[in-house]
């Protein structure tokens, strides 16, 4: 049976749900902790195994589920289309304005590489959607299904934590950093929320494009920066392995977390 909630329970019940999904992200540094970057090979196969779970987020959960809003908004499949090509050009123009040697020169001291703060952007962008699509879930007023869905974000942005970590990790950024940084790319999902709630029926149609965004963003993210690398540090076999790897691996667990009734 579907309750009515009252303004006060939309804000207090979107932001808490959308902090605690954040903190699940940073939960994937902790088995990312054992990664040594010491070794050229460990480093290309974690940016392949990277790049396979960003693909696989990339295709099967973002673009999927704004393909998916059909139902509602019969346009969605292509307004997705154009959200990738957008995603992929702004990134592109991130890519090209992180190329400053000054910038370089500024993170560099700060223990953060190009490729870092690459990763970091494009995971950032890939909350967004996110925590609109908590506010919206709980804006239907139906706190159960509000919950359900911000918990489906919370325990699948534990795999997305061990995408940003493992090439970190490899880069010789700390565990710690790694945690942090991870959390910080899920700060949109609790800021996002509470508007989105509030104003469903303006974010709701949003969604489409910013889904598509966010997947164009790590798509772009993928082939200009982390399967370079994965080449460059440890050839074109395992290369090839590390992103199926990473691919089915986030798969089987997209798989199996979406037989949660929802």
């Amino acid at each position: 049976m579907t309750t009515v909630m009252n303004q006060n329970d939309l804000i207090f019940w979107s932001l808490w749900t959308g902090v605690i999904s954040a903190l699940a992200t940073g939960l994937g540094a902790i088995p990312i902790h054992y990664v040594k970057g010491n070794s050229k090979f460990v480093r290309g196969f974690s940016s392949a195994i990277a790049a396979g779970m960003m693909l696989s987020a990339s295709v099967f959960s973002l673009a999927q589920q704004g393909i998916a809003l059909k139902t509602k908004m019969p346009l969605a499949p292509y307004i997705v289309i154009v959200g990738l090509l957008l995603g992929a050009a702004f990134f592109r123009a991130t890519e090209r304005n992180l190329s400053a040697k000054t910038v370089n020169k500024y993170y560099l001291k700060n223990g953060l590489t190009k490729k870092s703060l690459l990763i970091f952007v494009a995971m950032f962008i890939h909350s967004i959607p996110e925590g609109i699509a908590i506010g919206v879930a709980f804006a239907t007023g139906n706190l159960q299904f509000g919950l359900i869905i911000a918990i489906a974000i919370a325990v699948h942005n534990i795999p997305e934590g061990i995408a940003v970590s493992l090439p970190l990790k490899a880069d010789g950024v700390s565990t710690t950093k790694c945690a942090i940084l991870s959390i910080l790319t899920s700060i949109p999902q609790p800021i996002m929320a509470v508007p989105a709630a509030l104003l469903a029926w303006l974010f709701e149609p949003l969604l489409p494009v910013g889904l598509g965004f966010a997947g164009g963003a790590m798509i772009y993210l993928v082939i200009s920066e982390l399967i370079p690398d994965a080449l460059e540090d440890c050839g074109k076999s395992s290369t090839a392995w590390g992103t199926m790897i990473g691919l089915s691996g986030m798969l089987l667990l997209t798989t199996l977390l979406n037989l949660i009734p929802h």
